[in-house]
């Protein structure tokens, strides 16, 4: 057996599993470790020598290893290679005594290669780290074969090709982490139909406009930032969605349009990110339906109007960022935000106001970015109890035809849904 004990995370990421009941058929998979050393000894390994046969591919495939990271992964028993986690089998009651590699852990060892196939024969991995390596090309189809997979941490390598349709097939995923890499191309739709509590999908190539099922994700941590996304922010909430997100990134991509109604039903928002895009147009009031929430950032962008105090009398926040729009006013509740170094506007066009933009750039600056962002100012606060009721996704995955949509007890049109919802009707194509 290893004598180096697992990783913290993993130790707590499976004691967590074992609560869960739906993942009662992973209990057995997970070998308990005693001052750092498994108290299973590997009599024999899954297949009759697959894991050997796995883990000397995954070797082969190491072109440097310049900390001698896989200096120990020599003869058959592999649970004494250094990294490797053996547990019993989760599937074979009548083997108790044997162990089965449940587990890699080779985190920044600075390995240069590939991830081979073969890895697919680690029937009974349960989680895989290999972040800050060197590894490169595109990752194998043959993961969607690790059926017992839980966590998959590629992070901080140099994968390329397109999103990795394979690891969406993984049956038992439920972390995905493939940051800092080099994917390119569309997010599939499915990505966030995907059972996972964290997807970071930040720092690549991904582009193209980011799917509507986003809002249907069940993960708390969803990371979008810094890659080439286009288009509108996704609307199409209020269908069972957005019930447990917490934190959202959508900072440095291209995004354009205004900042959708439905993003201020967010029930358990804590976190959202929405600076350096090309985002235009008023605030929607119904941010002020964010009761939880403790960042917001929208730097970078092309807001304009007044900054409504219903932004910012948001109870628990802690950083309000607008700075580098075009608001042209801020109200006085923002004003005392300002005062406890919670809030930050500068580079605006707030008259009066020190640290703001030269009257030339705010004379040429977005306007109010067309009526398709227009919104009629709201004094009072919105009625946020409705939330699932105020569906007014227009233009996304809600048909209007023309007719009113319905709402529940306290719901809000806009004048927003007023034009959008004419201009849909006539088949145009307005999407906030």
């Amino acid at each position: 057996m290893s004598t180096n004990p697992p990783p913290f995370h993993a130790l707590l990421f499976l004691l967590l599993l074992l609560l869960v009941p739906s993942r009662l058929a992973l209990a057995a998979a997970f070998g308990v470790w005693i001052n750092g050393a498994s108290s299973l000894s590997p009599q024999s390994h899954g297949g009759g020598g697959q894991e050997y046969e796995a883990l000397q591919a995954l070797k082969a495939a190491v072109v440097e290893d310049p900390r001698g990271a896989l200096a120990s992964w020599q003869g058959p028993n592999v649970c004494a290679y250094k990294g490797v986690y053996c547990s019993a089998p989760p599937d074979d009651a009548a083997a108790a005594e044997s162990a089965v590699v449940a587990g890699i852990d080779l985190n920044r060892a600075n390995l240069r290669g590939t991830l081979p196939a073969a890895v697919s024969l680690l029937a009974h991995l349960t989680f895989l780290h290999l972040n800050s390596n060197r590894l490169t090309g595109q990752l194998p189809d043959s993961l969607r074969d690790l059926q017992y997979l839980t966590e998959l941490d590629l992070s901080n390598n140099l994968f390329s090709g397109p999103f990795p349709a394979a690891t969406l097939l993984i049956p038992s995923l439920v972390y995905l982490d493939l940051r800092f890499n080099a994917f390119s191309g569309g997010i599939p739709a499915e990505a966030f139909a995907k059972n996972l509590d964290a997807l970071f999908l930040n720092n690549n190539l991904f582009d193209g406009e980011i799917p509507e099922t986003l809002w249907s994700s069940p993960a708390t941590v969803i990371t979008l930032a810094n890659n080439r996304l286009t288009g509108p922010v996704p609307s199409a909430y209020g269908y069972g969605a957005g019930g447990r997100v917490r934190e959202v990134l959508f900072l440095n991509n291209k995004l354009t349009g205004c900042i959708p109604e439905e993003l201020g039903f967010l029930p358990t928002i804590e976190v959202l990110d929405l600076s350096y895009n090309s985002l235009s147009g008023h605030l929607p009031p119904t941010l002020s339906c964010l009761s939880g929430i403790e960042v917001l950032n929208i730097a970078h962008n092309q807001f304009t109007g007044e900054l409504p105090d219903l932004v910012c009398d948001l109870k628990r926040i802690t950083n309000l960022s607008v700075s580098f729009n075009f608001f042209s006013g801020i109200s006085q509740h923002c004003d005392r935000l300002a005062g406890r170094s919670v809030f930050d506007f500068v580079g605006n066009c707030v008259p009066g106001r020190g640290l703001q933009r030269p009257p030339p750039e705010c004379d040429g600056g977005p306007g109010d970015a067309g009526l398709s962002c227009l919104r009629i100012p709201v004094t009072r606060p919105v009625p946020c109890a409705a939330q699932a009721a105020v569906s007014v996704g227009v233009g996304v995955g809600v048909g209007v035809g023309g007719a009113m949509p319905s709402f529940g007890a306290g719901g809000v049109v806009t004048l927003e849904w007023l034009i959008n919802g004419a201009m849909n009707a006539r088949g145009g194509g307005a999407n906030c």
